[in-house]
């Protein structure tokens, strides 16, 4: 009798995003040691494939074939054979295909693991010089002018540094929406990273667009941005002051209630609000 299989892994493999030497020691063993490599374009990863000397298989998997691809895939897993998926360049998912498999793969109980490296929106954020603690990701923005504006609008109060891709087409109608919406908010705009004519440039977003058109050169190739989030508001004038609600409550409610609720309007700790109610009384019986 034949023993049963044990099932393949889905490799998630990282590739460069665009100096080959960016590829991982680790990512390189994985595509020569897996049975196929899953790619988004078979023929870009040829390149790289040829480049590492390798003559894994490849199967195309994309946003159009995702779904379909799946189960033959993941029949491929349980016969214990390893799959990779690459995307064209970076980190699979972000971006770009690969959720709807990771998915299925993940639901049919099979191992998926991570071989990390290259991802752009790390790779700008780390350049940016603008707040990395907390930031929000969003992919490509609207390619509609209507809609992106309306988007950028539903971002402009969002306090975490956004990250967002946009392409060379796109770049310079883009940058004039990103001024219009947002002013002098900071921008770090990333250009061909890792690659021969890289550059990167912090603006004011109403300066992007006038950047862009002095020389045509700088609307070439694939590109990040990277905003600063909304600064924090000031508390308005007209904020309750803790001894104004307390000068309303005390009398009505007493110096225990009282303090309790104005603890709880103006965001002052229990204890201090119950000395200021004290202080007023000269009391604590209430």
């Amino acid at each position: 009798m034949n023993q049963a299989s044990t099932p393949g892994i889905l490799w998630i493999v990282a590739t460069p995003i665009g100096n080959l030497g960016d590829l991982s020691t680790r990512g390189a063993a994985i595509l020569g040691e897996v049975d196929l490599i899953a790619a988004e374009d078979t023929r870009h990863t040829r390149r790289l494939l040829d480049h590492l000397g390798l003559a894994t298989r490849t199967l195309s998997l994309h946003e159009h074939n995702e779904d379909a691809r799946a189960q033959g895939l993941i029949a491929r897993l349980r016969d214990g054979q390893s799959i990779a998926l690459v995307s064209d360049a970076g980190t699979p998912l972000i971006s770009d295909p690969g959720y709807r498999l990771v998915s299925h793969v993940r639901a049919a109980g099979l191992c998926v693991q991570t071989v990390p490296g290259a991802s752009a929106v790390i790779a700008a954020l780390s350049i940016s010089g603008l707040p990395t603690d907390r930031f929000v990701f969003e992919g490509f923005l609207p390619t509609k002018p209507g809609a992106r504006r309306k988007r950028l609008q539903a971002l402009a109060d969002e306090p975490r540094t956004l990250v967002c891709y946009e392409s060379s087409h796109r770049i310079a109608a883009c940058a004039a929406d990103l001024g219009a919406v947002l002013g002098e908010r900071a921008v770090t705009l990333a250009r061909e990273l890792t690659k021969r004519h890289e550059q990167s440039v912090c603006l004011k977003a109403c300066d992007l667009a006038a950047w862009l058109a002095d020389d045509a050169n700088r609307t070439r190739g694939e590109f990040v941005l990277v905003i600063a989030g909304a600064p924090a508001r000031d508390m308005p004038d007209s904020a309750v002051s803790l001894e104004a609600v307390l000068n309303e409550l005390v009398p009505a409610l007493g110096t225990k209630k009282a303090s309790t609720i104005a603890a709880r309007l103006t965001g002052t700790p229990k204890k201090s609000a119950y000395a200021a109610a004290l202080a007023m009384t000269g009391n604590d019986s209430q």
